[in-house]
């Protein structure tokens, strides 16, 4: 049987893997997830210092093109090999990740639901609704506590380019989501109410 595809959309700190994994954890199968973020493209052909200016929140900072191969594979059963991203170095790892299809396959990303042909492929399509004040506070601690980014570093990125791309690709692709949850609400419970978007074999 064909896997069900889930993608969860929303602005950065809005809470989209926290959700996934409560999903993962609400369902009664397997869970394969696949993180959009993963497929950032590499800069290591350029200067460390050059690297950080580069807007990752922008569609073209992702390998769009592998990321629908990949998915598009998971979507017919096959395994894949994502790729690795090193945040701290904005470079792509020589390693990568097998990822096995389930029944169920939770996707993730910022712009997920910007694609047309991403869209396509999901059965689910989620957008994480939370206020700009609360994804900031959350942003800037992420990227302190994971991507070596220093609080200033992490709030010159957000006014540069993280607000600017989120009123430009990631707001307006609310419109092609089929459910849309609150980022602050419990992600357990949140994930019980989308169980009511999944086919029913799902459940059993």
């Amino acid at each position: 049987m064909q896997p069900v595809v889930v993608g969860i959309a929303g602005g950065s700190g809005s809470g989209k893997t926290t959700l996934a994994r409560a999903l993962a954890a609400a369902l009664p199968t397997p869970v394969a997830h696949l993180a959009f973020d993963s497929y950032y493209r590499d800069q290591g052909q350029v200067e460390f210092s050059e690297r950080a200016r580069v807007n990752y929140d922008h569609p073209s900072s992702l390998d769009v093109e592998r990321f629908i191969a990949d998915l598009a594979a998971l979507r017919a059963g096959s395994p894949i090999a994502s790729p690795v991203y090193d945040f701290p170095t904005h470079t792509r790892s020589a390693d990568v990740q097998i990822i096995e299809p389930e029944p169920v396959v939770v996707v993730d990303g910022i712009l997920l639901l910007v694609f047309e042909e991403i869209v396509e492929l999901l059965d689910v399509s989620v957008y994480v609704d939370v206020a700009d004040t609360v994804r900031t506070s959350r942003r800037v601690q992420r990227d302190v506590l994971e991507r070596g980014r220093t609080p200033a570093q992490a709030l010159e990125q957000i006014e540069r380019t993280v607000r600017p791309m989120f009123s430009a690709f990631v707001q307006p692709s609310r419109e092609r989501a089929t459910v849309v949850v609150d980022g602050t609400s419990d992600p357990h419970a949140s994930a019980r109410l989308l169980l009511d978007a999944f086919p029913r074999h799902v459940h059993a």
